[in-house]
């Protein structure tokens, strides 16, 4: 799977989505990629799976122990990606806008994380969800997601894997562009629920 296939396949299925949004991080965009819609078609999430799946393959070397990802955005992708590996699956969820382990799921110290997102855009969510899994003895030795927004600029501090690297313009709330201003936002991420 190429980019130029992935991008076609996020329009076909309706999951690129133009308009104003208001993202996860606070920042605003003319495009929101829906990667829940993309992976709700079961033939197109194993071709991402698989295409991704290959990728962490290749980059990561080091033993991974559990694949582990933030709620909302990385749970199916999380979960399709544990299977592809046939590794143990976790995910952290928000309490209180803090992540937190909960569920029952446990963890032996030191044990080896992938960590897996559908969309990075600043690294937020990424970075605070690593520091909850490294704070409690584990080791994320890295991170894979579908698309990368910021155009291979993100920085999260461990590598990360991508299908996609797209560099679409955002902009805080104190710079929206006056056509974008004349667009009512929606707000269609998972971070306020």
């Amino acid at each position: 799977m190429n980019e130029k296939e992935l991008i076609e396949d996020f329009k076909n299925c309706g999951a690129l989505l133009e308009g104003h949004f208001i993202l996860s991080s606070g920042l605003h965009s003319t495009k929101y990629l829906q990667c829940a819609l993309a992976l709700s078609n079961p033939i197109l999430a194993k071709k991402i799976t698989k295409a991704l799946g290959e990728k962490i393959i290749k980059e990561f070397n080091k033993k991974i122990d559990y694949v582990i990802a933030p709620a909302m955005g990385g749970l199916i992708i999380g979960h399709e990606i544990a299977m592809f590996l046939n590794l143990p699956f976790m995910f952290l969820e928000r309490v209180n806008g803090e992540f937190e382990l909960r569920r029952g799921f446990s963890f032996e110290k030191n044990s080896n994380f992938l960590m897996i997102e559908d969309v990075v855009t600043t690294g937020l969510s990424s970075m605070e969800a690593i520091k909850v899994v490294n704070d409690m003895g584990g080791n994320v030795i890295g991170e894979a997601a579908i698309i990368d927004r910021s155009g291979g600029e993100v920085d999260i501090g461990i590598d990360l894997v991508t299908l996609l690297s797209l560099n679409i313009p955002t902009f805080d709330k104190n710079n929206i562009p006056d056509d974008l201003k004349s667009i009512e936002a929606e707000k269609p991420g998972s971070r306020s629920l």
